[in-house]
């Protein structure tokens, strides 16, 4: 008897200290070097938290942000004053800026083949189609609305395009895909996804970003699952793009214990890990990897929500090729 109770005892001790043994330490990788020279903003064009960035045909970078507005429930009433869009050229000139007035709580930013920009908005349960210059051409959704149909959003996140169809990543609340064609009549719905938080296409696939379940999901044209992968130390992931030849780049904004982070992974096609790259502001609460866009010319950016900024990094152009 007294033998059973000291084997027990010192099991119920490896546990407690199993229990308080402090957490693992934050992943090291090594660091991207960042185009310091890039993008140049005016005194008078400050960021507030940059949510989101992408790539135009002809290389000008569009950065979406909240100008001076921070992530806050329940959402404010009232629309941002300032403009939320900033276009800089390749080099890093601040060509304009719009968007005031026209969002309460901005989310995802992409810019389709033909040079639109499709922007959502969590607060208004919108999503919008603007011209280069900033006009409004459509609105999906109707604002104020939370549910899940064919006219409704639930905080959308994202947007992606395959030919006529437009991908809506929808989103916080809801669990789908919702598709659209181009004039914004409602095709389909489909996915049961934990926070969708990006969507993006390639030749032969569509991925989703399921942020929640700490997975990339990968599905064919049509819809129909391919493959589940889990992202490496259950880490979660907050935006993905195809580099090409089934290449994929996907940006984690949080490990498994909530601790923040921007770093980028590249996977090859048939999902082994090619390198990883650091992208954030030194410690574990100064970035959040929220978006990532690639270039033509091959360069990454990355829109860092907490830390205020966009950067820019070259890729590598083979695996562990040193940056």
């Amino acid at each position: 008897m007294r033998a059973w109770w000291c084997v027990a005892a010192a099991a119920f001790a490896l546990t407690a200290c199993d229990d308080l043994a402090p957490p693992l330490p934050p992943e090291v990788v090594p660091r991207a070097t960042l185009d310091a020279d890039w993008p140049s903003v005016p005194d008078d064009a400050v960021f507030a938290e940059v949510t989101a960035v992408d790539v135009d045909a002809a290389g000008n970078v569009y950065v979406l942000h909240r100008a001076g507005r921070k992530w806050q429930e329940p959402f404010p009433a009232q629309p941002i004053a300032e403009p939320t869009v900033f276009v800089f050229s390749p080099d890093g000139a601040l060509i304009r800026q719009w968007g005031a007035g026209a969002f309460i709580m901005p989310h995802g930013l992409s810019v389709d083949a033909a040079g639109k920009v499709w922007i959502t908005d969590v607060a208004l349960e919108q999503v919008f189609r603007f011209s280069p210059e900033g006009e409004v051409e459509l609105v999906l959704g109707e604002a104020g609305a939370n549910a899940q149909g064919s006219t409704q959003f639930g905080r959308p996140t994202d947007v992606a395009f395959l030919a006529d169809r437009v991908l809506i990543a929808d989103g916080y609340v809801n669990t789908r895909i919702a598709e659209f064609d181009q004039q914004g009549r409602f095709l389909r719905e489909w996915g049961n996804f934990n926070i969708a938080h990006s969507v993006a296409v390639d030749e032969t696939r569509i991925y989703v970003a399921d942020r929640e379940n700490a997975k990339v999901q990968v599905f064919d044209h049509s819809g129909k699952l391919i493959e589940s992968r889990a992202m490496r130390g259950d880490n979660r992931p907050y935006a993905i793009k195809p580099l090409g030849d089934g290449r994929l780049a996907v940006l984690l904004g949080r490990d498994n214990l909530d601790r923040t982070r921007a770093i980028v992974r590249i996977y090859a096609a048939d999902g082994t890990l090619e390198t990883s790259l650091d992208v954030g502001v030194p410690g574990t609460k100064y970035s959040l990897g929220h978006d990532l866009a690639i270039s033509a010319d091959g360069y990454a950016y990355i829109a860092d929500v907490v830390a205020a900024r966009v950067v820019r990094f070259k890729l590598p152009l083979v695996p562990n090729e040193p940056q």
